[in-house]
């Protein structure tokens, strides 16, 4: 159950990271409270996962989910570059996350 809410966790994590380019567009209540809904639950979920699994293998996974995940997700919706050397290092980055996790 660790792993799930863990992946949870990166998940909303991602959100947020969405949420924060969104309150730079528009700064209205509905876009920071999605920030704010997007983190709570990140560390919600992440303080559920340490419960079980190391910090450091947590905390890990968890940064290599959102910023990953980020830098996906920039490249999907906000046209961000697609080189070769960039999907390497995000896929080293989520290569390093699954690694952890067989390790744990």
């Amino acid at each position: 159950m660790a792993w799930i809410f863990l992946f949870t966790a990166g998940l909303f994590e991602m959100t947020g990271v969405l949420m924060i380019n969104q309150v730079h567009k528009e700064r209205n209540w509905k876009s920071i409270a999605g920030l704010v809904v997007s983190f709570t639950a990140s560390f919600l979920f992440l303080a559920l996962a340490m419960e079980t699994l190391p910090m450091g293998t947590a905390y890990a996974v968890w940064t290599g989910i959102g910023a990953a995940g980020g830098a996906v997700l920039g490249m999907i919706f906000y046209g961000e570059p697609r080189t070769g050397l960039r999907i390497l290092f995000i896929s080293m980055v989520l290569g390093a996350a699954v690694g952890l996790k067989f390790i744990s």
